[in-house]
């Protein structure tokens, strides 16, 4: 199978490099920077000059992208994906989108013939890199069936969510709950250090009791570290999905209290100029008005 890889960047790079590595699928990659197309063709992908070129003769066309407005102008912006694309081929998103742009592009790709799927993923760069993260997948069962091999070259957990935009929709609410869950760890541990408890035995008993979550634990090591850079999942990334997850609760009229929080929480992160390092960097802001640290 020939794949078009668009987007090989923090996430997108493990996961293409993993289809190269674990398959047998031609892979052509396309990017803006030429240090992450080259850790893609020294394993053997061939190099694209365009997205068209990535596009065009392609069985499957994949995209990696940080923000919905990147992933708008990729695919319906001029000499794009929709403008290069036939029957027969397959679009396949795997940013973490606004349901309202999957929807968009689906439409626009419909029009054409083209089938696509909306699938983001989840775990990080760790979990890029190491093939367990999460796709939640949304669109055609059939599709999605023809498809399976190469997510499965990336991903030992993939999962068909139903119609087209409920893989993002699924992204949003896991990403949502994880932000919150960072929110809530960085509120405990600020709350027993200032309290004079040993930030090392208080994360020991949480890890193993009942506030523990997977979240925490990432959490925590950059907390006990006081590391935040290199980010593993990026604070102005992160506010980016939550501002996501927010404007799909305005849609549907759903109340998001903690999410609401948590949102407030990391644009004051951002406003300290956090943005770039690790979503993590919420603690920070308790860091600072307190004038302590959780790292002993």
């Amino acid at each position: 199978m020939k794949v078009g890889y668009i987007g090989v960047g923090n996430m997108g790079g493990p996961m293409c490099r993993n289809i190269i590595k674990k398959s047998n699928h031609a892979v052509t990659v396309f990017d803006l920077n030429p240090a992450a197309v080259k850790t893609c063709t020294d394993l053997g992908a061939t190099a694209a000059k365009s997205v068209a070129e990535a596009t065009k003769g392609a069985d499957i066309v994949m995209t990696s992208l940080p923000m919905p407005r990147d992933v708008e102008a990729v695919t319906l912006g001029d000499n794009g994906i929709l403008a290069n694309i036939g029957k027969g081929q397959t679009y396949i998103d795997l940013s973490t989108n606004a349901p309202s742009m999957v929807k968009k592009i689906g439409a626009a790709m419909a029009a054409k013939g083209i089938a696509m799927l909306d699938a983001p993923v989840s775990g990080g760069v760790v979990g890029a890199e190491a093939a367990t993260i999460a796709i939640m997948v949304g669109g055609d069962k059939k599709v999605f069936d023809d498809a399976l091999p190469v997510l499965q070259s990336f991903s030992a957990n993939v999962i068909h969510m139903g119609e087209l935009g409920t893989g993002t929709v699924a992204k949003l609410v896991n990403n949502m709950m994880s932000f919150c869950n960072m929110a809530a760890a960085a509120e405990g541990l600020m709350l027993g250090v200032t309290a004079g408890l040993d930030p090392e035995k208080l994360i020991q008993v949480i890890s193993n009791a009942s506030g523990n979550s997977n979240a925490f634990r990432m959490f925590s090591q950059r907390a006990l570290k006081g590391e935040f850079s290199p980010p593993s999942f990026a604070l102005n990334l992160a506010h980016k999905d939550l501002h996501l997850a927010m404007e799909l609760a305005d849609e549907l009229d759903v109340p998001l209290p903690q999410g609401s929080a948590t949102h407030n929480l990391q644009r004051m992160a951002r406003s300290m100029g956090f943005g770039a390092d690790d979503s993590a960097s919420i603690l920070r802001v308790y860091e600072k008005v307190l004038g302590r640290t959780i790292k002993p």
